[in-house]
């Protein structure tokens, strides 16, 4: 493996943070090595706690406190800037990168980035150094340092332009179904408040057809289908009766979701990795149907790869967890965990979306994360709704989330 992951904390702590990616990280330094013609380098990248970083920094440079990146070649001064190696150079062992994820993240919250964009930087900074780079010995060399390490975020960024784009409105109405079958009746009339919601702005309608029936009926999708003017997304379990109707009604996507008789709403993401078989055969029909497969999965790294294997196109990134925290460093936690598996999942080549609990408070910082296109919002909405009407609920939504951009 070209590159290394290695994990060095006092309290080894830092390998089960669920804030870091160790698979975003190792995608990252290899599409780094190969920007600077190392592509078949090996490199070991040290993630660090503080205390760590501050043991190298006091030995190798008589400095106290932690510093952010060190990084020491292999054999110094080994290779003249970054050109490209002749064949039987291209193998060889560049050197270690130690980096400081505590001030790493200290300096990404200053910054109002990332903390994976952060390491981003640092690893260029410190690769850059692997291969003969020091803006210490003089002002031009310094210069240089700097024009390269722009020119390779500037590419970065360049090849994750379409993350920027912020995502789009889609509204549930399962709970107006639920208000009509409390009584039994036919109000009101879900089709009815999906098309509301579509004139407030919304650009896509979702509803979940669950097997016991408990709100949304098949009437509704079928007429769903045939009147709405944006998309129709299906949620809905992974068993043969709902697949078939869903084959029939061709919606525009289906979002597959676990499902269990008692839950009052969709408890949390589906165990991708344990049900493999059984999804890739249904994602093969679905696909053979043209119609886009999404999963909703808990915001984890392994699900994210099994989402991959098993061909959906999209995940829809479970935001429960960060809606319900109890505290802001909680919510935090959970925060970052959602912005990291988006990025991952886009460098994986999914396509993200993300729902379940948002509101008018919680909705903004999500929309902010870079990749995710579509935000499922319902409850809120339609609780909002009774008291200011639904179409004022959605368009208040889509004002936190045009927020977003500012």
């Amino acid at each position: 493996m070209p590159v290394n992951i290695v994990f060095a904390s006092h309290h080894n702590t830092l390998k089960t943070a669920p804030y870091l990616l160790e698979a975003l990280i190792q995608r990252r330094s290899q599409f780094l090595l190969e920007q600077i013609n190392r592509s078949e380098s090996t490199v070991s990248v040290v993630l660090m706690d503080d205390a760590s970083m501050t043991d190298y920094n006091q030995q190798y440079r008589s400095k106290s406190g932690p510093t952010n990146v060190l990084s020491f070649p292999t054999v110094e001064g080994q290779h003249d800037m970054d050109q490209v190696l002749p064949d039987e150079l291209a193998h060889d062992e560049l050197g270690d990168i130690l980096i400081s994820v505590e001030t790493a993240q200290r300096e990404a919250q200053k910054k109002g980035i990332s903390l994976h964009q952060r390491l981003t930087e640092l690893l260029i900074h410190g690769l850059l150094h692997l291969i003969g780079y020091d803006h210490e010995i003089s002002d031009e060399q310094a210069e240089s340092m700097f024009s390269r390490e722009k020119e390779l975020f500037d590419f970065i960024q360049h090849h994750y332009a379409r993350r920027k784009k912020m995502p789009q409105l889609t509204i549930n109405v399962d709970h107006i179904a639920t208000i009509r079958q409390a009584r039994g009746g036919t109000e009101p009339d879900p089709v009815l408040a999906a098309g509301i919601c579509e004139l407030a702005g919304a650009k896509g309608i979702v509803v979940h057809l669950r097997e016991d029936r408990r709100h949304i009926q098949d009437r509704d999708v079928r007429l769903l289908r045939q009147t709405l003017k944006t998309r129709l997304n299906l949620e809905m379990a992974n068993v043969k009766e709902i697949v078939e109707i869903a084959l029939e009604i061709q919606p525009d996507m289906i979002t597959l979701v676990p499902e269990k008789r008692k839950e009052l709403t969709t408890e949390g993401g589906l165990d991708v990795m344990n049900n493999k078989k059984k999804l890739f055969k249904t994602i093969r029909k679905m696909t053979k149907a043209g119609i886009p497969v999404s999963i909703f999965i808990d915001p984890d790294a392994a699900q994210v790869a099994a989402a991959q294997e098993v061909g959906a196109t999209y995940v829809e990134l479970h935001t429960g967890r960060y809606c319900d925290a109890e505290n802001e460093q909680e919510r935090d936690k959970e925060f970052h965990l959602i912005e990291q598996t988006a990025e991952l999942a886009f460098e994986k080549g999914l396509r993200v979306n993300a729902g379940h609990g948002l509101d008018y408070r919680t909705t903004t910082r999500i929309a902010g994360i870079p990749g995710i296109e579509e935000l499922s919002i319902g409850h809120a909405v339609i609780a909002r709704s009774a008291f200011v009407g639904l179409d004022q609920a959605v368009r208040e939504m889509q004002a936190c989330i045009d927020q977003a951009r500012q």
